[in-house]
């Protein structure tokens, strides 16, 4: 890792390129570079076959500056130091300062370059790279430009650590409703990337991020616990919290969107008897009709017949 200081007094760390990659992407712009070279001079001589030779001759010196000097030039310009090969190789040119790269930066590489790649065969380019510590050629020294790598191993920079385990629960009393959402997102970013500041550096930023959240929630901070445990307790309570209402919420509608019938209420429920029920007795016997003169049985007008009632008529004996 190479540390840049930019104009704001801010310390980058970027991965200087090394001579292998370095060397692949000048390879692969070259041989797209001379592929150019050879049809644009193929093209020129047919069209100027009637010419005279020195006529031809200055086509040609032209045609090599133009292709070979002016196209890598503008190629970098245009595309903020990512030619063809460096793209391919996941490189990049910019400033000391970690800057974009200017046009001026990119014509000193092209015109060093010039000598120190394309006269001695990338001699002088290669020696130059091996002896400085951020594998920087002559044309980096006098542009002030490096070359770095865009493409980085994966790193565990977005892992948050847990607080410490005597801190568990000990913050669950605050009340943190007044801290703003921008705050979060700093004290997330802190804690992701914590690993990767300078210590004094981000000893400060845990203190003042601590005072921060402090202010906001109306207690003070501890002063056994450190600024950083107490960030990522303080934000593994809000989490928790967080997860308890939305998982707590979902759970409970789940309950109550069945159709599932209600349990009575106990006062609704009828009260069990105390005292067995009567047992039912036999209806009276309803008297026997008295004979007729016929000898047959005489229906009472008052009693109906298959519980229809009387109409006062008697069939005749």
């Amino acid at each position: 890792m190479s540390e840049l200081v930019t104009g704001e007094a801010v310390a980058l760390e970027l991965r200087p390129a090394r001579l292998p990659s370095r060397a692949l992407a000048v390879l692969l712009d070259l041989a797209v570079a001379v592929a150019v070279y050879v049809a644009v001079t193929v093209a020129l001589m047919v069209a100027t076959a009637s010419l005279d030779v020195a006529a031809q001759t200055a086509l040609s010196i032209a045609t090599f500056v133009l292709v070979l000097v002016g196209g890598p030039i503008a190629v970098e310009t245009l595309s903020h130091g990512r030619s063809l090969g460096k793209m391919a190789c996941g490189l990049r040119v910019v400033r000391d300062d970690g800057g974009p790269i200017r046009f001026r930066h990119s014509l000193v590489r092209g015109l060093i370059g010039v000598i120190e790649i394309l006269m001695t065969l990338g001699v002088i380019a290669c020696v130059a790279s091996l002896v400085s510590a951020r594998g920087r050629r002559l044309g980096d020294v006098f542009a002030g430009t490096l070359v770095v790598r865009e493409r980085v191993p994966f790193s565990s920079a977005g892992f948050m650590p847990p607080p410490p385990p005597w801190l568990a629960g000990r913050f669950s009393g605050l009340d943190l409703s007044a801290v703003p959402d921008d705050l979060w997102l700093a004290v997330r970013q802190y804690l992701a990337r914590m690993g990767q500041l300078d210590p004094r550096v981000g000893w400060a930023m845990a203190e003042r991020l601590a005072a921060d959240v402090a202010a906001r929630t109306g207690a003070t901070v501890p002063r056994e616990v450190p600024p950083p445990a107490y960030l990522a307790a303080v934000l593994q309570e809000r989490q928790a919290r967080e997860a308890r209402r939305a998982f707590g919420g979902a759970s409970a509608e789940g309950r109550t969107a069945g159709p599932v019938p209600a349990a009575p209420a106990p006062s609704a429920r009828p009260a069990v008897p105390t005292t067995p029920p009567p047992v039912p007795t036999a209806p009276p016997a309803a008297p026997s009709p008295a004979p007729s003169p016929g000898g047959g049985f005489e229906v009472p007008r008052d009693v109906p017949s298959d519980r229809r009632p009387g109409t006062g008529f008697v069939p005749p004996a």
